[in-house]
């Protein structure tokens, strides 16, 4: 019995193992149907409109050189897109669109911000792509920000 209970337990370890070995392998449906921050999620061109939405809703508080300031976070380097790691654009669009600008959220378009989203990915030497960032949260939900291409 004893020995039956052992056997039982190293197959169960053995399901158990591969289980969760499939389920964090990028074969997997929800991470094959998923993009990243690496696909080319953005155009150059919308990039370019999002550089002189920045300049005139953002950079005030984040800086030109989107460095941040005395209360606004950096928006580009490593402090950055480590803080975003693993999470997803849409949840930072989300953090955008409900937010800023901190004086007025809604003086901004929906469209505007993934203008400016494309912009700031740009910034990271994230690659332009033949599509734009759309602006609907729901899309952006499926786009990983990784800060390491894979």
């Amino acid at each position: 019995m004893k020995l039956r209970l052992t056997v039982l337990t190293t197959a169960t370890c053995l399901i158990l193992g591969a289980c969760l070995s499939a389920l964090s392998s990028p074969a997997t449906g929800a991470s094959s149907q998923s993009q990243s921050v690496w696909s080319g999620v953005y155009t150059v061109e919308q990039a370019e409109r999002g550089r002189s939405l920045y300049e005139t809703a953002c950079a005030g508080c984040h800086g030109v050189d989107l460095n941040g300031g005395d209360e606004a976070p950096v928006l580009a380097g490593g402090e950055f897109v480590w803080a975003w790691n693993g999470l997803t654009v849409g949840t930072l669009f989300e953090r955008i669109r409900k937010t800023m600008p901190v004086e007025d959220p809604g003086s901004v378009s929906r469209q505007q911000k993934a203008d400016i989203l494309a912009f700031v990915l740009s910034v990271n030497n994230f690659p332009s792509g033949d599509s734009e960032l759309p602006s609907r949260s729901s899309r952006l939900q499926r786009i990983m920000f990784e800060a390491i291409q894979r």
